[in-house]
């Protein structure tokens, strides 16, 4: 079995892994961390997303040997401690949650749209650019409002 060497969260790990384990699987059954969901399987929901070398990935369509010598950031990897990162602070303040499931990939996405886009972010955008992510609770409304926020708290 291959071993795959990285940079998660800023810090290095390597593991044995089989080589259709998708990376999704490796951070959550090799590294214990479950905050980056699997939701569909086939790419659609978003819910896998986490950053690769400082882009948006689908973790559900990378395997863990093409993340091989990369930095991946997961959701919980953004936060100082108790602080949050100001995107994860938006979607609490602007209530753009429910029942949290799609919430870590959306806060990733967002924070992908913010680094392409910059901090002044249009509703259409914002809408436009999370078409990969599906939220079954809230009607992207308060998602939307988040991602303004969060960008506007993340400029200077």
């Amino acid at each position: 079995m291959p071993t795959v060497k990285m940079q998660v969260n800023g810090k290095s790990v390597s593991g044995e892994v089989e080589s259709r384990t998708l990376l999704v699987q490796f951070l959550r059954e090799n590294l214990h961390l479950t905050g980056t969901h699997i939701g569909c399987d086939t790419s659609q929901c978003g819910a896998c997303v986490v950053h690769v070398d400082g882009k948006s990935v689908k973790s559900c369509t990378m395997l863990a040997v093409m993340a091989d010598g990369c930095a991946v950031t997961t959701i919980e990897g953004l936060a100082s401690g108790a602080q949050l990162h100001p995107m994860q602070q938006a979607f609490m303040d602007n209530h753009g949650l429910q029942c949290g499931f799609c919430t870590p990939g959306m806060v990733m996405t967002a924070l992908d749209i913010v680094n392409r886009n910059g901090n002044n972010l249009d509703e259409a955008t914002i809408r436009k650019e999370l078409e990969g992510n599906i939220c079954r609770c809230t009607g992207y409304h308060n998602i939307v409002k988040s991602v303004q926020a969060g960008a506007k708290a993340m400029e200077g």
